[in-house]
């Protein structure tokens, strides 16, 4: 069976994880990296013999239209790129992660997704995406209770990628610390332009909607070096619920996962975009989708051998 051919949209640190992905993955096969025109030819060893272009009509002139396209780029662009691919006739999927925006998001694409007659899969990485689905999981368990998202400590992409965007940063890095019940601190380690003030880059970064509603501090570093020894991509979360099944209280779930991060968004976009050819058109999360759908193969056969 021929494999499934899709494209990958922006080639960061989540682009260069679902090529890997899609690498080691048996049904799919992407014939096309799309890069800003500057970036075309770079890091060409990290491409995996995969051609890069700068615009849609030209991939599909050169190497076919491919069926679904991974939306890499930062989630503040998620929007209008998801859309634009929609209108264009082809699957997305995207790990938008601005969790109070995903509800407007999702009405959003999928009146673009219903118009073309084909399927969006928005938010899916770990957290939103996976970890979405293990709290509707837990709360169908045990309905009565609270849920604790503890994430970390590790380096989160998004948070890294709005500090980076912050005027008057070179580069930046933001962990993540978890101080339980759920609640976070942000530790950014920021490389400043040389004509930059310390003192706007900390209050520009501290009302961004990504660091204003937990503690912050934030360090100044003096080279890439420094700031590449703090840079690993590991991350986690510990989830937990207590709770009550029907009249039975004290029902405690837990889920606990240390992660390599940008390599287990990638996997899940690559899940997620098998699951979009198999949605009728609209706009979904994974919480959405029959967990079958993610897995290739045939959906039989996967009950049979997981049930």
């Amino acid at each position: 069976m021929p494999k499934l051919p899709v494209m990958i949209h922006g080639f960061g640190n989540v682009g260069k994880n679902v090529l890997q992905a899609l690498e080691a993955s048996p049904d799919m096969q992407c014939i096309g990296v799309l890069r800003r025109t500057v970036s075309l030819g770079a890091r060409m060893h990290e491409l995996r013999g995969v051609p890069d272009f700068s615009d849609l009509d030209n991939l599909i002139g050169k190497v076919g239209k491919p069926a679904v396209v991974f939306v890499c780029g930062p989630s503040r662009k998620v929007p209008e790129d998801a859309a634009r691919y929609l209108a264009a006739g082809l699957h997305t999927v995207d790990s938008f992660d601005i969790h109070s925006e995903i509800s407007s998001l999702i009405g959003k694409l999928d009146a673009a997704a219903k118009a073309s007659g084909k399927a969006a899969v928005t938010a899916a990485g770990w957290d939103p995406g996976t970890d979405s689905v293990l709290r509707a999981l837990f709360e169908a368990m045990a309905p009565t209770g609270t849920t604790f998202t503890n994430f970390g400590r590790g380096r989160s992409m998004g948070h890294s990628v709005a500090a980076r965007a912050v005027a008057g940063v070179a580069d930046a890095v933001s962990i993540t610390i978890p101080t339980g019940g759920g609640r976070h601190s942000r530790l950014v380690y920021v490389l400043s332009a040389p004509d930059a003030t310390q003192d706007a880059i900390r209050r520009d970064i501290a009302a961004d909607p990504y660091f204003n509603s937990d503690p912050l501090e934030i360090r100044f570093v003096d080279s890439k070096e420094t700031l590449q020894a703090v840079a690993d991509d590991s991350h986690g979360v510990l989830m937990e619920r207590t709770g009550a099944s029907g009249f039975s209280s004290n029902q405690q779930l837990r889920f606990d996962m240390r992660i390599n991060n940008p390599a287990l968004t990638g996997q899940v976009l690559v899940a997620a975009a098998r699951a979009a050819t198999r949605m009728a058109p609209g706009c979904y999360t994974l919480i959405d989708i029959p967990p079958v759908a993610l897995l290739p193969g045939e959906r039989l056969d996967n009950v049979a051998r997981l049930v």
